[in-house]
């Protein structure tokens, strides 16, 4: 598989009252075309700042980032960002929110019609075609989370990136939805990164996961490969000796290698 999203010798400093904070340093890390990658870690290890590099929301301070041959420069519809908080418009339906980045991505070369036949497709795809006339204030937290990754998925972006999307989320929808990620991500074959703070949904969801050190200074401590066959059911894998030898190499990393020491 060819080097889809490329990190080189990334740094990335804060400036602070207190001074200069090094968020991050040394960062390597290669990811393939249409995989799903987790990236997890303690509290401050700099997972999200990560992430938002890769959007290109942030500038390193050193290194390169290259998506698909081309260096990041910032933000653009090749690669989508789905957040924790939902970011909706309130004073859009969840078909005008899902239309307003389809608007902005395609409203140059497709009619008015397309744009639709687009929107209301994404809305289909995470099974909210019920609702595209509701606003915001009328939808539960989960089927929120589901229009903003039906945004996101409208856009076509290569790169699809997920910062805790389901971490305010009660347990049974968040199972929910992790299961529609599961089935979109496979439907669509978009290039998939992560964060979480969930060992369980890291492995169930991922093709490899990212283990960083902890803060300041965070690096990539080590890449681990989730060998476990597609699709994948929750159930089943309960039983699986793979699930959970990759789970607990997980643990073991995080809460013995890179333990927090006490206060």
């Amino acid at each position: 598989m060819d080097k889809f999203v490329q990190i080189e010798d990334v740094q990335m400093v804060f400036t602070t009252r207190r001074g200069r904070y090094v968020a991050l340093e040394d960062i390597y890390l290669n990811i393939h075309r249409g995989e799903f990658v987790a990236i997890i870690g303690h509290s401050g290890c700099g997972k999200s700042t990560l992430l938002n590099l890769i959007a290109g929301l942030l500038e390193p301070t050193r290194g390169v980032l290259l998506l698909d041959g081309r260096e990041i420069a910032g933000p653009g519809p090749d690669r989508a960002v789905v957040f924790q908080n939902h970011s909706l418009l309130p004073w859009l339906t969840a078909f005008g929110n899902v239309y307003l980045a389809v608007e902005r991505v395609f409203g140059r070369d497709e009619t008015r019609s397309q744009l639709r036949w687009r929107t209301r497709e994404a809305l289909s795809l995470v099974e909210l075609a019920h609702a595209e006339h509701k606003y915001p204030n009328e939808l539960s937290g989960g089927m929120k989370q589901r229009v903003g990754i039906a945004r996101a998925l409208a856009m076509q972006p290569k790169v699809l990136l997920l910062d805790e999307p389901f971490g305010a989320l009660d347990a049974l929808t968040r199972a929910t939805l992790q299961e529609e990620l599961m089935r979109l991500v496979a439907t669509a074959g978009t290039t998939t990164i992560m964060v979480t703070h969930d060992v369980d949904e890291a492995v169930l969801l991922s093709d490899a996961i990212v283990l960083m050190t902890n803060g300041p200074a965070a690096t990539v401590g080590e890449v681990v490969s989730v060998d476990l066959p597609r699709p994948r059911d929750r159930v089943a894998l309960a039983a699986d000796a793979r699930y959970h030898h990759v789970r607990a190499h997980v643990l073991e990393f995080l809460y013995r290698r890179q333990m927090r020491p006490a206060a």
